[in-house]
């Protein structure tokens, strides 16, 4: 994996504004946020995209969110909030290293905005696409 400044941030070589930290997730400031308190939160495990992090590592990222977004609302005073996730440069991913934002929402102008171009589903190819998906789960 390139040494992503996430990388440079866990080996303590860039400093940031710690939220959290264990053995396994590090939280922080985001240095060009969207809001005040906008956080990141990030393993320890180097992994560019959710697929590719270990199912331990991913359970300490879900472990960690709940608490660190009941700080970001308490300390904000702000209610609503956005969790964001990208996966790939397509997916407007930029640090190559699995991160997830926690985006306080305080009024419409500010935080995430985002589109979201919805469209019909064909439930003919829902229910197969369903099937390929469950057996793709099961087969590990």
């Amino acid at each position: 994996m390139t040494d992503t400044i996430f990388r440079k941030i866990l080996d303590g070589e860039i400093p940031c504004h710690e939220v959290f930290s264990d053995h396994r997730v590090l939280a922080f400031l985001d240095v060009n946020p969207l809001s005040r308190g906008h956080t990141l939160v990030i393993p320890r495990e180097e992994a560019a995209t959710m697929d590719q992090l270990s199912d331990e590592a991913a359970a300490a990222l879900g472990r960690a969110l709940p608490r660190i977004c009941r700080a970001v609302q308490e300390v904000t005073g702000v209610k609503e909030y956005n969790i964001l996730q990208n996966n790939g440069t397509s997916a407007h991913q930029v640090v190559m290293h699995v991160h997830v934002h926690i985006i306080p929402k305080p009024r419409a102008e500010e935080g995430l905005g985002i589109g979201w171009p919805a469209s019909g589903i064909d439930h003919e190819d829902g229910a197969a696409l369903a099937a390929s998906l469950r057996e793709a789960i099961a087969a590990g």
